[in-house]
């Protein structure tokens, strides 16, 4: 690990009298180079990011980071004792392995210090021909327990997993309490109701999926349509994606981004968000928990985001992990890091997500 990465504060425990441990790192997002630096400028432990190609799951156009840029990016966060996590995190295509392959040496090549792998013949292909590098489980690799990330470790070797966003709390303390690989959990950002990038709404909608080619709502199937106000009625905007109508915004609404799970739809003469709000999920109020447990890293989703948005999250999350270090008994969540985390939530709404299941 690069030096002076890991801050080894102890956090007084809240119901286990012996347990101590270290802050979670903070993991942030970079589409793009200017995002890495507010990153690193604002206080993350490590940047993830991608290659500008559909070896990426945010492959959008105008983001990401061709050899040139990545090589920059990570001089700039080595140079400031940070790391760079790569990930190459969609599954190859048939044929094209080769494309995959070369992603994985090229990442090697430029010093990365992690590199996040979801299909398993790339797991295997990047402990066999690297055998000494880091490699962590993706999220899109969907292992929710221990016995699947155990396998992956015994495997492939890997020294790191991030769980999907469908465990309560008490579920991800039991698979850290059941396997010896770090554990890294996201924190914030955008929600999503499938299954860690598995589609099927884009898949039926486009013919492409983010596991695919590596964009939720691919932008080349997307298009805003401006409806100018007619008399005695109100102008509106509509946004659709590969023609199917998405969502209808007034001319006094911000009109978003056309994502089939979170569009308004008619059902049954209801106009609604018939599979999901917008809302993002803020782990504000359970990071003594968080710790407690033995999250080795905590990640902010995002990288399809502007450097402001960057900035604005790491800066508010480092604040409350630093706040944290004084021990839990002393942790209060300040109103100034919510207002700050609300302003670039989604719907300006944030959620617990599956980490709280009170019903249970």
């Amino acid at each position: 690990m690069a030096a002076g990465i890991r801050r080894l504060y102890s956090v007084a425990p809240l119901t286990d009298s012996n347990a101590m441990t270290s802050l979670p790192d903070l993991i942030c997002p970079a589409g793009s180079l200017p995002a890495l630096k507010a990153a690193v400028d604002n206080g993350a432990d490590a940047v993830y990011l991608g290659f500008r190609n559909d070896t990426n799951a945010r492959n959008f156009a105008g983001l990401n980071f061709d050899a040139k840029a990545m090589a920059e990016g990570i001089r700039y966060a080595h140079g400031r004792g940070r790391e760079i996590l790569l990930a190459i995190n969609t599954f190859p295509q048939a044929g094209r392995v080769a494309d995959w392959r070369s992603a994985v040496d090229s990442a090697v090549d430029l010093g990365a210090d992690a590199i996040i792998l979801a299909d398993v013949g790339l797991l295997d292909y990047a402990c066999r021909k690297h055998p000494q590098q880091r490699l962590h489980l993706s999220v899109q690799g969907s292992a929710t327990s221990y016995e699947a990330i155990n396998f992956c470790q015994r495997e492939f070797g890997i020294r790191r997993a991030v769980l999907p966003r469908v465990l309560t709390l008490a579920q991800v303390e039991h698979v850290i309490r059941n396997t010896s690989v770090e554990i890294e959990v996201f924190g914030f950002g955008s929600l999503c109701v499938m299954n860690e990038g598995r589609c099927w709404l884009s898949s039926y909608a486009c013919g492409e999926s983010p596991n695919t080619v590596g964009a939720c709502s691919p932008a080349k199937y997307v298009k805003w349509d401006k409806v100018a106000a007619a008399p005695g009625q109100a102008g509106h905007m509509d946004t659709r994606l590969n023609g199917i109508l998405i969502d209808r915004f007034g001319d006094d609404e911000p009109a978003g981004y056309p994502t089939l799970c979170k569009g308004r739809f008619d059902v049954q003469g209801e106009t609604y968000y018939a599979l999901e709000e917008p809302t993002s999920l803020n782990v504000l109020s359970i990071l003594p928990e968080i710790a407690r447990i033995g999250v080795r890293a905590i990640k902010v989703e995002g990288r399809q985001r502007s450097p402001t948005y960057v900035a604005q999250v790491t800066r508010t999350l480092r604040a409350a992990l630093d706040s944290l270090a004084d021990g839990a008994e002393k942790f209060l969540v300040k109103p100034a890091w919510q207002a700050e985390l609300t302003k670039v939530s989604e719907g300006s709404q944030a959620t617990l997500g599956a980490y709280s299941r009170p019903w249970r």
